[in-house]
């Protein structure tokens, strides 16, 4: 008999371990939609559970070719450089636990124990792991130095054109939100001179709402999101992200307070990853005195961004 189980007889010993089985596949299908940021981020788990640090090069081709003479012998040089950047790993962890009576009381009336308890430290997990992933700051101590999207350095921020006086979408006209909209996008094809190509807009709940339910123009049978969406067909996704709202402390220093934010990116591993070397487990059950304590743990590296210019952060909207 496993020495955990060592206060409850041989039944509700078979009974409790049946249930651990069942109550751990159940909590690993649970999904929680509005975490969003495990959908829009893209997951990286290639460092493995045991990586203390990720290390990552991110390069840059220089170099140009000219036209030469038949016997040249200066030819220009073209190289590549290479910038190394240390992103560190930290643990989560949690614990969800049933007492003795609730085992017994449970195995008596053949009735399953409650999985409450292990989705709420599911859920618990996820939570962490999501707030990180927007936004952590390497000066905030809880977050053990780990930088997530909002405040990370690799990322290019801008604050809102102010258009006829009017500063956020609430105050704005279709029109002017549409131009906003279009230059957080070819601001990055611009200075990447097409290199980098957004795919996935990221806006808060209120200015979502707004672009999806105000008609491009009172003659007009379509929303300003269809028509930035006609302009713009290589965005294929728009999303709200509650995390985005009145963002505070602001990510740059181009806005006076909390600001609203917009994300335009390339959803893609190549450009950002959410580093996540091990997800969410739960270890073997521990006896505390009159209770049965599982551990719940996992690992995070915080939000790596390899292309710096093909994410835009446009605040004040």
């Amino acid at each position: 008999m496993p020495r955990q189980f060592i206060n409850l007889d041989a039944n509700e010993s078979a009974f409790f371990a049946r249930e651990l089985e069942h109550i751990k596949a159940q909590s690993y299908d649970i999904k929680y939609a509005q975490l969003k940021a495990m959908g829009l981020i893209p997951i990286s788990t290639e460092a493995g559970p045991g990586a203390e640090s990720i290390t990552y090069d991110q390069y840059d081709e220089v170099g140009m070719a000219k036209i030469i003479a038949n016997y040249a012998d200066d030819l220009p040089r073209a190289d590549v450089k290479a910038k190394q950047f240390t992103s560190t790993v930290k643990s989560i962890g949690d614990s969800f636990g049933y007492n003795i009576q609730e085992i017994r009381a449970s195995a008596m009336a053949n009735k399953n124990l409650p999985i409450r308890k292990a989705t709420a430290a599911r859920r618990a997990v996820d939570q962490k792991l999501n707030r990180l992933a927007w936004s952590a700051r390497a000066a905030d101590g809880e977050n053990g130095g780990l930088v997530g999207l909002i405040y990370n350095a690799n990322v290019t921020k801008g604050a809102v054109t102010t258009r006829d006086g009017h500063i956020t979408f609430a105050s704005k006209t279709a029109d002017e939100i549409l131009l906003d909209l279009n230059k957080a996008c070819t601001d990055i094809i611009s200075l990447t001179k097409g290199t980098e190509i957004p795919d996935t807009l990221l806006l808060p709940i209120d200015q979502h709402a707004l672009i999806s339910d105000t008609y491009r123009s009172s003659t007009s049978d379509i929303t300003i999101l269809q028509a930035f969406l006609n302009t713009h067909p290589y965005i294929t996704k728009v999303d709200w992200v509650a995390e985005l709202d009145a963002v505070s402390p602001i990510p740059s220093t181009l806005a006076t307070g909390p600001t609203d934010i917009m994300i335009v990116y390339r959803r893609s591993p190549d450009a950002l990853t959410l580093e996540i070397p091990q997800p969410f487990e739960q270890l073997e059950v521990e006896r505390r005195g009159l209770e049965y304590i599982t551990p719940c743990h996992a690992r995070c590296g915080g939000v790596i961004v390899y292309y710096p210019l093909s994410i835009n952060i446009v605040e004040g909207i």
